[in-house]
């Protein structure tokens, strides 16, 4: 190799090209160099040649929910065990919205300057919620403001609502304070610096599965309002198998103590010996209904689990006990579907949208009895349903891929 040349072949004389180094490869004068996929890579005259772009990490695989086939099979009990679930070790909530002071929301409502209204606060006559305010202090929507001893009107838009999607395990109750001091899911929940969690809906000590809470009791009244008919979905294993007539009782309706309760669609599911698994489908909550409608028609339940409410399912991997807070995407789906007033978009308007998961399968109504019989005369759309499909939970699908980006990254600047 001549010294003069560090990359090979022989050394240009001035004014002529370099010749290439032994054993490459020669291209005729004025063709253009092929590309590395097979086409001619064609760039036009005095342009500088574009540098090449990474090619983007590959996401991984879109998380589903949980369907019936899972707890059939067995996988739903396995994931519980699973090395492969990637979930944060320490699960925060997202940032909260920042609230604004004292003597700004008094300016804005015409009391005066704010140098004014500090002056008001530092002679004691402002109070919140009957404290004394201080410099610097921040007001929350549903404060009581007073000047003076009077109640001032002010205005305040409140927090946008926030949900979490909780794995249930058996042995917690849905209550704030237990008088037998059992284990309540409120003791796992994240704390809210703002208001407190409201349960969508209840699920009894011994059933498990998706519990949905929300910080916005409008919001939870909305999802568990009866004239939405929300559907929830169980995977029930009783003792012995439902005869077809058994299956058409619980189908037309059975009486209990508190009144007719009927399933909106039953599926076989198999099971081993005296345990048979069924997917149910109901659109109300009362008190342990699915199990009562069950011993009606004299079958005893051994395992209950909701696994979707409304079109809300339990995000696949997430562990019992276990929370999840669902993003902007998802809450904006949910307002959407009930009404609701949007929350503002933070995201770029050209960044690319990511795709929940949708078009979840229902479980099959049964051909004996015509869906619009079963519908009652007031009954309105699922508000959860949109014309593409079900609306997900993939924030724990949105988790993963951020995870694995940031791990290829950290490895790829290992090996430089």
């Amino acid at each position: 190799m001549n010294p003069e040349t560090p990359f090979g072949g022989d050394a240009a004389q001035p004014g002529q090209p370099r010749k290439p180094a032994r054993g490459a490869a020669q291209r005729p004068a004025g063709k253009a160099r092929p590309a590395r996929n097979g086409a001619t890579a064609q760039r036009r005259p005095g342009t500088a040649p574009k540098k090449a772009t990474p090619a983007p990490l590959p996401l991984a695989a879109e998380a589903e929910g949980y369907q019936f086939a899972d707890v059939v099979s067995g996988q739903f009990d396995a994931d519980e065990t699973s090395a492969e679930v990637v979930l944060p070790t320490k699960r925060v909530l997202l940032p909260q919205v920042e609230t604004p002071k004292l003597h700004k929301v008094l300016a804005q409502a015409g009391m005066g300057s704010r140098l004014e209204m500090e002056q008001l606060i530092l002679e004691g006559r402002i109070s919140v919620n009957n404290e004394p305010a201080h410099i610097g202090q921040r007001v929350q929507y549903g404060d009581i403001v007073k000047l003076n001893g009077k109640p001032i009107r002010y205005r305040i838009d409140p927090p946008p609502p926030r949900v979490i999607a909780y794995h249930k395990p058996v042995g917690e109750v849905v209550t704030q304070d237990d008088p037998q001091n059992r284990p309540t899911v409120f003791r796992k929940l994240p704390r809210l610096m703002q208001g407190k969690w409201q349960s969508v809906g209840r699920l009894d000590l011994n059933t498990e599965g998706l519990l949905l809470f929300t910080s916005s009791g409008e919001l939870a009244n909305q999802l568990m309002h009866p004239r939405f008919g929300l559907e929830r979905e169980y995977a029930v294993r009783v003792l012995g198998a439902l005869s077809k007539e058994e299956k058409q009782r619980l189908l037309d309706g059975v009486q209990l103590d508190d009144g007719m309760a009927s399933f909106g669609s039953i599926e076989d599911g198999g099971g081993e010996g005296s345990n048979c698994w069924y997917r149910v489908t109901i659109s109300e909550g009362r008190n342990r209904e699915v199990r009562r409608m069950l011993e009606a028609v004299g079958h005893a339940v051994s395992r209950l689990i909701r696994i979707r409410y409304g079109a809300m399912v339990l995000p696949r991997g997430l562990k019992r006990g276990a929370w999840l807070e669902l993003d902007e995407r998802d809450i904006n789906a949910l307002l959407q579907a009930t009404g609701l007033k949007k929350l503002e978009q933070k995201t770029e308007p050209h960044a690319p949208a990511q795709r929940s998961f949708m078009g979840r399968r229902l479980p099959a109504a049964n051909p004996d009895k015509p869906s619009p019989a079963r519908q009652p005369a007031n009954a309105q759309p699922d508000p959860m349903k949109t014309s593409v499909g079900y609306i997900g939970t993939d924030s724990l699908s949105r988790h993963r891929q951020e995870q694995r980006r940031t791990s290829r990254g950290t490895g790829t600047r290992g090996r430089r």
